[in-house]
């Protein structure tokens, strides 16, 4: 039986939702294993690769088969390749590296609202500016909240600075990769483009791109990396996990989530997202809940239920 577009679009947010939310403790967790950001960022594109280019070499042969040039980079991507080249460049390689550098610096609770919370910031103004999407005064009302509410977890550490922590660095890259996937979201809407095989055009660029760059600068020690002193087990599961879960599985229903919602409506769905990952930062790592971050969480989750309520 053929699911409706609302139970398709309401699936896949719950999977997203899910994934983001373990995405954000797992990714904090690994801060204080063994592997490098680059590193477990090499390891999200491979373990996405390994599916991705032969699924999508596969889903091309007909055309292939006719005599057709489709895609680009040698076939591997579905997509044109300026197209693949913009959208993978933030929706992947960016975004992997800014995100997981991130949380290096910054602890886990302070992502869970600044990634999440900082979508809807960011995606609303740039499809103010891209799409011509209007900005309702309940979305205004909302995006203010968030604002607010970056800026007590943010602002905070922002002022340590002065002090020597280094939690900003954190904050900073937080907030950066959530513009880098803003622009994802919203280059998706701007093409039309379908879920599955924008997600194989984002990796296919990574892998033709990043791997063979950052291999070689490991290869020949020029770049700090402990992918050769690693336990195997921790590859693996960063690669299948990071990879398969994060960008293939998380990649598509998010695109299935603009396609039905639209880019804004999309991020604010996250909504779920920043409270459950600061619960499980809690839970999971025992982290410390400070107040600045309760109220910031609390302005950041109204704000963005607030946004989908009125939108």
């Amino acid at each position: 039986m053929k699911l409706s577009p609302r139970a398709v679009g309401l699936t896949a947010a719950v999977v997203t939702v899910t994934i983001w939310t373990s995405f954000i403790v797992i990714a904090r967790a690994s801060a204080s294993h063994n592997l490098l950001p680059l590193d477990i960022a090499f390891l999200r594109i491979l373990g996405a690769g390994s599916v991705l280019l032969p699924w999508g070499w596969w889903l091309m042969r007909d055309q292939r088969q006719r005599g057709e040039v489709v895609g680009s980079l040698l076939g591997l991507s579905p997509l044109p390749l300026h197209i693949t080249a913009l959208a993978g460049l933030f929706g992947s390689l960016l975004y992997a590296m800014l995100a997981y550098s991130g949380f290096f610096f910054a602890p886990a609770a302070h992502a869970s609202v600044l990634m999440p919370g900082s979508l809807p910031l960011w995606t609303s103004l740039l499809a103010f500016w891209i799409l011509r999407d209007s900005i309702s005064k309940a979305r205004a009302i909302g995006l203010i909240c968030i604002v607010l509410g970056d800026l007590l977890v943010g602002g905070a550490s922002l002022l340590k600075a002065f002090e020597g922590g280094e939690v900003w660095k954190g904050d900073l890259l937080f907030m950066s990769a959530a513009f880098c996937w803003s622009v994802y979201s919203v280059l998706v809407r701007r093409f039309g483009l379908d879920p599955v095989r924008a997600t194989m055009a984002i990796t296919s660029f990574s892998c033709v791109t990043f791997l063979p760059v950052y291999g070689a600068l490991v290869l020949f020690e020029l770049v700090p990396s402990h992918l050769g002193s690693a336990p195997l087990s921790e590859m693996w599961f960063q690669a299948i996990y990071q990879g398969v879960g994060s960008v293939v599985i998380s990649g598509i229903t998010f695109n299935l989530m603009i396609r039905y919602y639209g880019p804004v409506r999309s991020t604010m769905i996250t909504a779920l997202v920043p409270g459950l990952s600061a619960l499980g930062a809690v839970a999971v790592l025992g982290e410390p809940m400070h107040l600045n971050l309760i109220a910031g969480l609390a302005l950041v989750t109204s704000g963005i239920l607030f946004g989908v309520r009125k939108s």
